[in-house]
């Protein structure tokens, strides 16, 4: 298969025409060899418009919605970055000159995506990724979804830091940027989204009596 022809197509059919315009994130995306970040059985998929398993349940986000989520962080080189359950986002920002973490509670992800992580320049931490590795972040971004905003991840974020997650309680869902201020967070919802929900991060049911 010709995956540098099937990037060029997924760049030119589910970004660009999807109102992602910063010309620097094309490149990044043009660039990062996502067939390296799916389980080598599903590579052939990497560059359709579906989320392909990367391992134990854990998929990419549709090329579109990742495209979208990053452009919406507005992401800047030399930035300090937490990817969360992201690994091709976690490459697109290195690509981008970003300082990227990328952060996994399974290690298993890292035995698919963990070469072509080390080649990019991403450091790789395993954790519960309700426990951000590190503070101080200029950006945070997850390619999964969460219900509600964990408030764990605004606290990584310096002041004036931003979070992209996609909020999801049902079938449906919306990516949010997220903004820490000094005095308090700012929301604003960029696109309609709905990746598979991360499942340590939902909370447990709560029964009233």
């Amino acid at each position: 298969m010709d995956f540098a022809a099937a990037r060029k197509v997924m760049l030119d059919s589910q970004v660009r025409v999807n109102d992602v315009t910063d010309r620097q994130l094309h490149a990044a995306i043009g660039a990062v060899q996502r067939e390296r970040f799916c389980a080598p059985d599903r590579a052939f998929s990497a560059y359709a418009d579906v989320e392909p398993e990367i391992a134990n349940g854990r998929r990419l986000m549709l090329p579109r919605d990742v495209a979208k989520l990053l452009q919406g962080l507005d992401a800047r080189s030399g930035e300090k970055a937490l990817a969360i359950a992201a690994p091709y986002a976690a490459a697109v920002l290195a690509q981008m000159g970003l300082q990227v973490t990328a952060q996994e509670s399974d290690a298993a992800v890292f035995d698919v995506v963990g070469a072509a992580l080390a080649e990019a320049g991403v450091e790789t931490a395993v954790a519960p990724l309700s426990q951000p590795q590190g503070e101080g972040y200029d950006l945070i971004v997850s390619e999964g979804a969460v219900i509600e905003r964990p408030d764990s991840w605004i606290a990584a974020l310096r002041p004036g830091g931003r979070l992209a997650v996609v909020e999801r309680d049902g079938a449906s869902g919306a990516a949010v940027l997220y903004v820490r201020g000094r005095e308090g967070v700012s929301r604003r919802e960029l696109f309609d989204a709905a990746p598979d929900l991360l499942p340590e991060m939902t909370p447990a049911p709560a029964f009233a009596l």
